[in-house]
């Protein structure tokens, strides 16, 4: 049993402290919001993600998980301190270290005896020697810091926590791997490898691994585009290379783009790095520039069905799906946020749904669109349904009520969940990425 502190509580460093909790640590997690620490410490979980609630309240229960405000405390009963903390993208699109740097200097202050500083913010190259550095203004002890990226998927978060693929641990300390080694040994028990490296390699691992993720959906999105100019159906290409098993089926889905927390920052900010260092990193630049374009493609549809941007005025349109994608109530640099302001922007109004994304959508659209009890509410009186992500709730519905209510049988899917022959066959008009369309 270890003794962990874990410095922030939004998603990453909620997932980490309850699964290490899980596995028998003694886990405190710190966060300067009072508010927030109050609503978990009473048992109130403060985000969505599949498996996390049970295994959160088991550990409040029994006390191996706990909230404070408390840096200080926090830190001097802890054996390992992780650094779960923001990194917005600046305006130039590299990574903003005030948090993490700020905490370190906290932490050097309160350090009263050896201590493993981890790194589990997704951070620039040499971000291990700042906070170094920053922790050393004021430390009187000796500590290490080591670099943990995580690679934490949303929906699936906690089983990539307790049953990683592989775990990265970037330090030059023996001691330090040594004892990381021994913290992680309990998740990695089915073989999967613990993979030591030097802190740099391991800081750049991670946006490389999200920059290599993102190429490839930008690059099915652009097969997805060339497919509708020459009649070929993106479905088809995709079984046809996935199948190849230098390729594999993993990220091939033709669809409106990527968003989310990781993606969009993690490439712009791999993109800086590489300027900062004079490499101009023009693959990753055309991934950015595709899925900006990609987030349009629906609006595009949509003009081209109704014969111009000017006929979509006063138009009422169904939107399924807020989130970035399924299993996650995540709408950072989602999809559907361009895909409802370019609507408005024209004059069109918006109903919409999704099954754990409405109160974040509020937050941003509160009295600009109608928020509905249940994806059929959102097609009443709507000229036609946009569907921006693919929830399985959505993949089955009632086809006959849904032609019932909507005003006329027309559908843009921005993620194709539907068979287009079926839809066809079924008498709808059915717009999707990369595929023939059905009239």
């Amino acid at each position: 049993m270890f003794k962990i502190a874990v410095i922030g509580t939004g998603y990453v460093g909620l997932v980490a402290g309850t699964c290490f909790a899980e596995t028998g640590n003694d886990v405190v997690c710190v966060d300067i919001d009072e508010e927030k620490v109050k609503k978990l410490s009473s048992g109130v979980i403060t985000i969505f993600e599949p498996g996390l609630e049970a295994l959160f309240k088991r550990n409040l229960r029994e006390e191996r998980l706990r909230f404070a405000t408390d840096l200080k405390m926090a830190v001097e009963r802890s054996e390992f301190v992780f650094l779960a903390l923001p990194t917005p993208p600046d305006e130039d699109g590299s990574a903003d270290l005030k948090y993490v740097l700020g905490a370190a200097r906290e932490i050097g202050k309160t350090l009263n005896g050896y201590k493993i500083i981890v790194n589990k913010s997704t951070v620039p190259v040499g971000t291990a020697e700042k906070v170094r550095a920053a922790i050393a203004e004021n430390a009187k002890c000796d500590f290490d810091v080591v670099s943990n990226p995580e690679f934490l998927r949303e929906g699936v978060a906690v089983e990539d926590f307790l049953k990683p693929e592989r775990v990265v641990i970037g330090s030059s300390s023996p001691k330090a791997i040594e004892l990381m080694k021994q913290l992680y040994e309990p998740f990695v028990r089915q073989g999967n490898p613990i993979l030591v490296m030097d802190e740099r390699s391991a800081e750049l691992t991670k946006y490389a691994a999200n920059a290599m993720l993102a190429l490839r959906i930008s690059f099915m999105n652009e097969i997805a585009n060339l497919c509708e100019r020459v009649g070929a159906n993106v479905d088809m290409v995709r079984r046809g290379i996935g199948t190849d098993s230098r390729i594999g089926k993993l990220f091939l889905y033709a669809g409106i783009g990527y968003g989310g927390s990781c993606f969009p920052k993690d490439v712009k900010a791999l993109v800086k790095t590489a300027e900062e260092f004079g490499y101009d990193f023009k693959i990753l630049k055309s991934v950015e520039a595709v899925n900006h374009a990609q987030k349009r493609w629906l609006i595009k549809k949509i003009e081209e069905r109704f014969g111009g941007s000017e006929k979509i005025k006063g138009k009422r349109f169904a939107l399924w799906g807020l989130s970035f994608k399924p299993n996650t109530d995540d709408i950072r640099e989602a999809p559907s946020l361009v895909v409802i302001e370019e609507l408005l922007k024209r004059g069109a109004s918006v109903s919409a749904f999704d099954p754990e994304a409405m109160e974040n959508a509020r937050k941003h659209y509160d009295g600009k669109i109608t928020f509905v009890a249940s994806q059929y509410d959102a097609l009443v009186e709507s000229d036609a349904l946009v569907i921006v992500t693919e929830w399985n709730e959505f993949r089955n519905p009632d086809f006959e009520r849904m032609k019932r209510t909507l005003k006329q049988p027309l559908v843009f899917d921005g993620r194709n969940v539907y068979d287009v022959a079926k839809m066809k066959q079924m008498g709808f008009e059915y717009f999707s990425v990369g595929r023939p369309t059905s009239r």
